[in-house]
């Protein structure tokens, strides 16, 4: 699993590559235990002060690995998925991420809960859950209305439509745009100079930025529930077949 979740600690930075190129990144169960428990640690850890979360290649990450995850859905608070939701959502340090390509689906929802984002300007961001027959998850559906707006977010999560990084900087989402050559520089950078601060006035000053956590926590449980209830609907057998026979899905008789 080092393999496809690289870890590198150098400079009081931990880096977390996602390393799957050949499947544009996207994450199975075993990748969400390896970054949940990453994350944990380094909550622990007194050596790590930030975090540094970027892709391998040229996506950020895919999602879902579709296959993996209908093997391995994730049901109760044990399952992997959620660990490693509530690890980012809950990380003690800064999260830094280094968006350089793609982030579709929690590789969008998880930018929500870092800290300062850097993104090159071709990537692009999507939260496909409707389109799937599913729901908002990671706190999207409290996180990104108090971020964007509720008509924006309602725009974001309902038609599920892939937006440009200059649309993502517009509401919030990322902090600082860059060319591909210069993004990991530029990411690299903002997590030293955070890394150089007094790290417990810059752990509490997360904590107080993340008082409502514990909304956040219920936020994400609640949706994992309608997430799980809708899992196995047939509005979510129609969008896997569709996506599987390569056809668009038809929803035309569904209440």
């Amino acid at each position: 699993m080092s393999d496809l979740i690289q870890k590198d600690l150098a400079d009081r930075i931990l880096t977390l590559t996602i390393n799957r190129p050949d499947k544009k990144n996207a994450l199975t169960v075993a990748m969400y235990a390896a970054l949940a428990e990453a994350i944990n640690a380094a909550n622990d850890d007194p050596t790590p002060r930030v975090i540094l979360i970027t892709g391998s290649a040229d996506s950020f990450t895919a999602g879902n690995d579709l296959k993996d995850f209908l093997e391995n859905p994730p049901v109760g608070s044990a399952s992997p998925v959620f660990q490693f939701m509530h690890a980012i959502a809950g990380a003690e340090k800064p999260v830094v991420a280094a968006v350089n390509g793609s982030a579709i689906g929690i590789g969008t929802t998880m930018l929500l809960h870092c800290d300062i984002v850097y993104a090159v300007d071709t990537a692009r961001f999507q939260l496909p859950f409707v389109n799937l027959g599913l729901v908002p998850e990671l706190g999207s559906s409290l996180v990104l209305p108090a971020l964007a707006g509720r008509a924006r977010a309602a725009e974001l999560l309902m038609f599920g439509d892939m937006f440009s990084t200059a649309t993502a900087t517009e509401i919030g989402l990322v902090n600082h745009v860059c060319g591909p050559d210069d993004l990991q520089a530029a990411a690299r950078e903002a997590a030293s100079k955070l890394a150089a601060k007094p790290p417990a006035a810059l752990r509490k000053t997360k904590a107080l930025l993340n008082m409502n956590i514990d909304a956040i926590r219920a936020r994400i449980d609640q949706e994992a529930k309608v997430f799980g209830e809708q899992l196995n609907s047939a509005e979510v057998k129609e969008a896997i077949a569709a996506f599987f026979e390569k056809r668009p899905p038809d929803f035309s008789t569904f209440d």
